[in-house]
Order: structure tokens, then sequence, then C-alpha cells
């Protein structure tokens, strides 16, 4: 293998998305793709999604996310849905943050 051949393999494995499969209320299986991942002091981790499909003429909506937070049970850790609106507005509004610093610099406001 050439080292060209090397670099095209490494830049691909460097975008390859980070997805995960998750079960909505109606049991349907959807693809949804890591964008972000966030941890708070108190040690709680928050995952901002975007639907994921390999079709590109799909209609996704890329301006909007997902929001679900780590939890533990029996052992076992899973994504959920954050209930409580006062948290869930301010990890939306941190990650919203972000991506802000990541698209503008760090000088965006």
């Amino acid at each position: 293998m050439s080292e060209a051949e090397k670099n095209i393999i490494e830049e691909e494995e460097e975008f390859t998305p980070e997805l995960i499969d998750l079960e909505d209320e109606e049991g349907n299986t959807v693809t949804f793709e890591i964008i972000d991942g966030l941890e708070l002091d108190d040690g709680s981790r928050y995952y901002a999604l975007v639907p994921y499909s390999e079709n590109e003429d799909e209609d996704i909506d890329d301006d909007e996310f997902v929001i679900l937070k780590e939890t533990e049970k029996d052992g076992e850790t899973y994504l959920a849905t954050i209930d409580n609106d006062d948290e869930y507005n301010r990890i939306g509004a941190a990650f919203l943050e972000r991506f802000s610093e990541e698209i503008f610099g760090e000088d965006a406001e």
C-alpha cells in the first residue's frame, strides 16, 4: 500500500460518524449520529444527536438536534430523554454555545 493510500484511509477513518441506534416510543429503530458530548462537573453526561441517513436525498433537518442524558439502570448505561425543562434548556444552551464557538471561533457572540 502506498503512502498516499494510507493517508486516504486514515482521513476516511477520521471522518467516520459515530452512530447509535435508538428505539422510539413506538418501537421503531432510528439511527442517530453523535455530534457532541458534554460532561458536567457533577459527572452527568449529555449527548447531542442528529438523525442519520446514508441517503443524501432524504429530508433531514440539519438545524435541529436531540439531547439525551446518559443514565444507569441495573448496571447498564442508557440514553434517556431529559424531562426537566430547566435542565433541558440549560444543556441545550451549552451545546449551542459550543457549536457557535466551533463554527464562528472563540470570539463569536
